[in-house]
């Protein structure tokens, strides 16, 4: 890529690792690596970074709770979730751990800034912490429980904490948060995360507890080592971290802060859309540009939950149906943004109606034409006709379409446009029946061929982001070089396929799921 492309970077939450990762962490991580891939295939220098949070009180107590040292329990389970980004095909430039120098190095230097400016003061902390959030709650906040135990809304028990703190004086940001939401009304995303954003800020800010000295594990406070960085101001620096902060001075830096995008849960919105910019412009920082908070899967119907035995391991869902598929249905299945819910049903119905009897059957279809009828090379087209020029137009503004969707991390609309045109590609074949052709007009048959493929070319290159491996087959089978498989090249003025051009034998690339349970 040219240094002089425009730079475009992207960030997953980093995972806290007091567990193994589950079908929450690989559906963010896997919306971050589909805007990757295609902004790379649209030109852009691509930052995409994800990781691990591996410091605060409650991977303390897991580490306690397993035997093992922290440092030792957190290594181990930071690798299961880089095998994870392995397993789901995950093209993330950076993987950036909480733990590291680099990041322990800026988190002080990030503290010293906003310190320095004077919005960091000692004083004593009262009130309600949940370990389990690493979160601090107002009382209005919280619900009763079981044995006067109090709940946050996240349905994690509270327990009352005083000890010597310091303070974010968070307070005195509330006009200039709401004066930059106004002025960046694109900063959260979907409207529904804005709106509860703008009511927390409307509703009043308290400054914020930034240290604690009831635990070890963590970065220590500058100056001042008996105290440790509250878990969300050094989870929240990794950000800039693996920007080249402190360095701002460095090319890294300068072409890749402020962030493009962060992508989140909608449970850590309020971290990333309020206290992030806060502390950021406290230190005199540029806040990112973006937060996109998406929603949350339930399983068959049901909440996901360790107690209900109900987790759903993204590995085992690999293995059952194949990588591309399950990074299509997981994308494709709801808005993004909103609540979902995973059943076998579903990606059994998606795999088998969208991707084997539409896509990949139009695809097996016309190259098995091609292979049988063309002597297995691309055919030569003839003057295209109407119905020819029209299924062409359709394939042209299916990239613009998919850019719009994909800056506003609609997936599951960039996929529905993709769909209409290989509904369209297959009604194209019905109508014009190439097979008949063959005996009453070979040549409109090899222009008909040759528009098919030439359409499944432009399908494939843009269905490239969603399902790598797959795409690459069905280019690899019309003889497109990988060199030509950038957004620039394949729509070129001129780009296309070769008449003339041999071609290997046609093999299927997505074939119907057969339950062996059923």
């Amino acid at each position: 890529m040219s240094p002089g492309a425009p730079a475009y970077y992207l960030t997953t939450p980093i995972y806290y690792v007091n567990d193994s990762p589950h079908i929450g962490h690989a559906y963010t991580s896997l919306a971050c690596d589909v805007l990757a891939r295609f902004m790379r295939l649209d030109g852009h220098r691509v930052h995409f970074l994800t990781g691990t949070d591996e410091h605060g009180q409650k991977v303390e107590k897991a580490a306690a709770a397993a035997g093992r040292p922290p440092k030792e329990f957190v290594d181990e389970v930071s690798q299961r979730f880089r095998a994870l980004a392995q397993t789901m095909g995950y093209s993330n430039d950076d993987f950036i751990r909480t733990t590291e120098p680099r990041h322990i190095e800026a988190c002080q230097q990030l503290w010293q800034a906003i310190k320095a400016n004077g919005h960091i003061y000692l004083g004593k902390y009262a009130g309600w912490y949940s370990v389990r959030d690493e979160a601090f709650y107002a009382e209005d906040e919280l619900k009763p429980g079981p044995g006067g135990q109090k709940i946050a809304p996240s349905g994690a028990p509270a327990e009352w904490v005083e000890e010597p703190s310091y303070f974010f004086d968070l307070s005195k940001w509330q006009d200039k948060l709401l004066r930059f939401y106004d002025e960046n009304p694109d900063f959260i995303a979907p409207e529904s995360r804005r709106n509860e954003v703008l009511s927390f800020v409307k509703g009043g800010l308290q400054d914020l507890s930034v240290s604690r000295t009831s635990f070890k594990w963590g970065v220590p406070v500058p100056d001042d080592p008996a105290h440790i960085m509250y878990v969300w101001l050094d989870a929240l620096t990794n950000y800039i971290t693996a920007a080249g902060y402190p360095d701002t001075a460095s090319e890294t830096y300068r072409s890749f802060w402020p962030a493009d995008l962060h992508m989140v849960g909608k449970d850590i919105v309020r971290f990333h859309a309020v206290y992030w910019p806060a502390f950021l412009m406290a230190a005199g920082v540029a806040p990112p540009k973006r937060v996109f908070a998406h929603g949350w899967w339930t399983n068959e119907g049901q909440k996901i939950s360790k107690s209900l035995g109900n987790v759903i391991d993204p590995v085992a869902l690999v293995e059952r149906y194949g990588l591309d598929q399950v990074r299509y249905f997981l994308l494709r299945e709801v808005p993004f943004g909103n609540d979902g819910d995973f059943s076998h049903g579903a990606m059994m119905r998606r795999m088998n109606a969208e991707l084997a009897n539409d896509y990949g059957n139009l695809v097996q279809r016309v190259l098995s034409m091609i292979n049988k009828n063309c002597a297995a090379r691309m055919p030569t087209p003839g003057a295209y006709a109407p119905a020819d020029e029209g299924l062409i137009s359709a394939s042209e503004r299916l990239l613009p379409a998919m850019r719009d969707a994909m800056a506003r991390q609609q997936f599951h609309v960039a996929l529905e446009r993709h769909g209409e045109v290989v509904g369209a590609a297959n009604r194209y074949v019905d109508e014009q029946a190439p097979w008949g052709l063959k005996k009453t007009d070979p040549k409109r048959m090899e222009t008909v061929l040759y528009v098919l493929a030439e359409i499944i070319r432009r399908l494939a290159v843009l269905s490239q982001p969603f399902m790598p491996e797959s795409s690459a087959k069905i280019l690899d089978q019309l003889g497109v070089a990988s060199n030509a498989r950038d957004f620039a090249r394949a729509f070129a003025e001129g780009a296309g396929l070769t008449p003339g051009s041999a071609l290997p034998a046609p093999t299927g690339v997505f074939p119907r799921f057969v339950d062996p349970a059923a």
